[in-house]
């Protein structure tokens, strides 16, 4: 390990950072979960009409998949030039990309006025939210990281992080505003729609803020080394190429990481609409308000669980939340069956605290994994490609065990083994707290030269 330290930007920048990535992580997870929430509440209707409501939300849910399985270009292109040309610049492109495709969602045509026209146009632009995000998550919490020092980075690298659960109160709490002051038949109408316009104004603030923040100056510095190294005539390979090259197995380290919480997200908050309205049969408020203030308590203790990581290590935190989950996985539908509102809150609730437990130090985590140079495409190849195999399939798999076994208690032992991977995964993997951003880690992997001993003139 390199002597030297990564020296933090001011208290009153670095806050400044963490605001512009938190705000624009929240309007994109916003606009991300706004489809996911739709697809449990009404997409099913509106775009893929079927006799059965189940297959008509799997259907949903499969597109929903979709915005999923383009997130690991986006990581990869994003992450590219991110690496290239700088954090900021990918980062401002991300919102307007994700922004944009939200807003025009809530101006399509419905299955009912241009058939299968509809549901096309909405897988599309579901692919355009997928790619931005791809390369949203890399970027966002990788210029907090860089800005902040080595001492409090898992603090200050979780509030980005907090962008999620923002995203989703915000989404959440849109959506259930809309169902207490509507009619069934308005929301079905024309209310759905008003969430997704609401988009528009959002990315107007997400980009007044984000623009004014500065470059990552760990970025800088490896940029100036490598235009140096250009000069000399030393020929550098892509940063996909690089990571996939050198660094493998810190990416296997970051998919196993994010499996047991990407998963246990999606079931706790996504599928959860489906199963309190479907299964159940109580009212869709109820599912909604659920999420609503677990949703708020996540939000706090997230960077909470971050600052832990900095005093007692990324792996020790991220276990607590992977072995919790993987009990709680058995415990959670057995309170969702209560069918009371405060026992259901209280499942979702103490269920996001133990995610928030894997989630909040995850930033810190993985970036700390890489290099400078590839950070951004390592980073973001690691996070998305977990996001297909894990997030995407997630709320499909709950809704088809559902469907062929009628019982929670598969999708139970589903979530259990997710978590269990995770678990697994952290358990082997090497603890990064306090790793010098700065330093190449490469050059731990190269042979020490001899070590002088006394009277060598190397001494």
């Amino acid at each position: 390990m390199a002597a030297a330290t990564h020296t933090p930007t001011s208290p009153g920048s670095i806050k400044r950072i963490v605001a512009a990535s938190l705000i624009g992580t929240t309007i994109e997870w916003y606009d991300f979960f706004l489809y996911g929430s739709a697809a449990a509440l009404v997409f099913n209707t509106l775009f893929f009409p079927t006799a059965d409501p189940l297959v008509g939300t799997l259907i949903a849910f499969v597109t929903y998949a979709i915005g999923f399985a383009a997130r690991p270009l986006g990581g990869i292109v994003f992450g590219h030039f991110g690496d290239k040309v700088g954090r900021k610049k990918l980062l401002v492109l991300s919102l307007l990309m994700m922004g944009g495709a939200t807003f025009a969602m809530g101006l399509l045509p419905t299955y009912e006025t241009i058939g299968v026209g509809a549901p096309i146009l909405l897988t599309v632009l579901r692919l355009v939210q997928g790619f931005a995000l791809g390369g949203e998550w890399g970027g966002a919490v990788l210029i907090v990281s860089e800005h902040g020092g080595d001492k409090h980075r898992g603090f200050w690298a979780s509030w980005p992080q907090a962008g999620a659960p923002g995203g989703n109160l915000l989404a959440t709490g849109v959506l259930a505003l809309l169902a207490a002051v509507q009619s069934d038949a308005a929301f079905q109408s024309w209310g759905w729609r008003v969430p997704f316009l609401l988009s528009g104004l959002l990315v107007v603030i997400g980009l007044w803020i984000r623009v004014s923040v500065s470059e990552s100056p760990v970025f800088l510095e490896a940029q100036a080394k490598a235009e140096a190294a250009a000069s000399a005539g030393v020929k550098e390979e892509a940063p996909v190429v690089e990571v996939f090259r050198r660094s493998w197995r810190e990416v296997l380290s970051a998919i196993g990481t994010r499996f047991g919480e990407n998963i246990s997200y999606y079931i706790l908050t996504s599928f959860l609409l489906v199963y309190v309205t479907t299964h159940l049969g109580l009212p869709k408020s109820t599912a909604l308000n659920a999420v609503l203030i677990g949703s708020a308590v996540h939000f706090v203790t997230i960077p909470m669980w971050g600052a832990l990581s900095d005093r007692i290590g990324r792996r020790p935190v991220t276990l607590i939340g992977s072995a919790g989950m993987a009990i709680w996985a058995f415990v959670f539908f057995g309170l969702v069956d209560s069918k009371s509102f405060v026992v259901i809150t209280l499942a979702v609730t103490a269920g996001l605290l133990l995610h928030g437990a894997m989630y909040g130090p995850q930033a810190a985590f993985i970036s700390e994994m890489f290099d400078t140079k590839v950070r951004y495409s390592g980073a973001s190849m690691g996070s998305q490609l977990a996001s297909i195999l894990a997030g995407a399939l997630a709320p499909i798999i709950a809704v088809e065990l559902l469907k062929d076994y009628g019982s929670s208690t598969p999708i139970s032992v589903y979530l259990c083994a997710a978590a269990v991977v995770t678990t697994l995964t952290v358990a082997v993997a090497k603890e990064t707290l306090g790793r010098d951003l700065t330093h190449d880690n490469r050059a731990e992997k190269t042979p020490a030269a001899p070590v002088a001993t006394a009277g060598d003139p190397a001494q």
